[in-house]
C-alpha cells in the first residue's frame, strides 16, 4: 500500500513523464519540418519511450493500492534555433528528470517503502543512459561544428546511436 506522500509524488512523475514525450514529440515535429528524417525518427522513438515511462509508473501506483492521476500538460516548446539548440535542451531535460527520480528514490526510503524504492532503481539506470545519450550526441554535435555535410550524416546515422553507459552493467550483471 502507497501512502499519500509517495503516491502524491509519483503522480509527480507521471506528469513529468508525460510531459516529457510531449517535449520530444515537438523536438520530432520540430526536426521533420527542417528535413532532418533521422533526428525526427529519434525523437518520435524517445517520446515513445517516455510515454511507457509514464505508462510504467501508472501500472505500478495502481497495483500498489493508489489511484493514478492523468493531469493537464505543460505545452512544449515548439521552437529551437538550431538541432544544437535542441540537443542541448534535452540534456538539460534529462537532467531536470534525473534529479526528480533522485528526489523519489530519497523520498521512498524516508518512508521506509522499499518496494517503491526497488521499483525506482529501474528509472535511476535509465536516467543515467538517458543523459549519457544526450551528451553523447552533443559531442558530435561539437565535432560537426557547422558543416552541413557533417550534419548530413549525422542525421543519417543518429538512429543507430548506441552508448555503453555504466548503466547498462548494471542491468545486465556484467
Amino acid at each position: 500500500m502507497l501512502s499519500k506522500s509517495i503516491e502524491a509524488a509519483l503522480n509527480k512523475q507521471i506528469r513529468i513523464e508525460a510531459e516529457s514525450s510531449q517535449v520530444y514529440l515537438a523536438m520530432a515535429v520540430w526536426a521533420e519540418v527542417k528535413g532532418l528524417e533521422g533526428i525526427s525518427n529519434f525523437m518520435y522513438d524517445q517520446s515513445d519511450e517516455e510515454r511507457e515511462h509514464m505508462l510504467k509508473l501508472v501500472k505500478f501506483v495502481n497495483e500498489r493500492g493508489g489511484h493514478a492521476h492523468i493531469s493537464e500538460l505543460n505545452a512544449p516548446n515548439v521552437e529551437f534555433n538550431s538541432f544544437r539548440k535542441m540537443f542541448e535542451k534535452l540534456l538539460a531535460h534529462e537532467i531536470f528528470v534525473s534529479e526528480s527520480i533522485n528526489e523519489l528514490v530519497h523520498i521512498s526510503l524516508q518512508e521506509k517503502d522499499y518496494a517503491t524504492h526497488n521499483f525506482l532503481q529501474w528509472y535511476v539506470a535509465e536516467q543515467i543512459e538517458e543523459e549519457a545519450v544526450a551528451r553523447t550526441i552533443l559531442d558530435k554535435i561539437n565535432m560537426i561544428g557547422d558543416d552541413k555535410g557533417g550534419l548530413y550524416l549525422f542525421d543519417r546515422d543518429i538512429q543507430q546511436l548506441t552508448v555503453n553507459s555504466a548503466a547498462q552493467d548494471l542491468n545486465t550483471g556484467a
